[in-house]
């Protein structure tokens, strides 16, 4: 499984960041498949954002599940992540991951900065 992500690099305060996580080398609904999206501010450890299931269920981060979405396109093979009203605290290398029982895949992160 492979996966890439992709955005806008910079966002201005307050506005929404929208992400794609293309997926090849697998369908994104098959069975017990998990595709997380996870971040890591400059100079921290890694922040898990959220899940969408292989059943299309999805589970958020507590601290962050009041202003983030994610969805995906079956037939596009692709994971989103929406997350509004963003703050200088979002900036952040965000990556798209997948995990299927031992196993896990990552891509190679996007770099997004909040700033105006």
């Amino acid at each position: 499984v492979q996966l890439q992500e992709s955005g806008p690099g910079l966002v201005k305060p307050s506005q929404t960041l929208s992400l794609t996580c293309t997926v090849s080398g697998g369908s994104i609904t098959t069975n017990y498949y998990y595709w997380s999206w996870i971040r890591q501010p400059p100079g921290k450890g890694l922040e898990w954002i959220g899940y969408i299931a292989y059943s299309g269920e999805t589970f958020y981060s507590p601290s962050l599940k009041s202003r983030t979405s994610i969805s995906r396109d079956n037939a596009k093979n692709t994971v989103y992540l929406q997350m509004n009203s963003l703050k200088a605290e979002d900036t952040a290398e965000y990556v798209c991951n997948a995990f299927y029982f031992v196993f896990t895949y990552w891509g190679q992160g996007t770099q997004v900065t909040v700033s105006s």
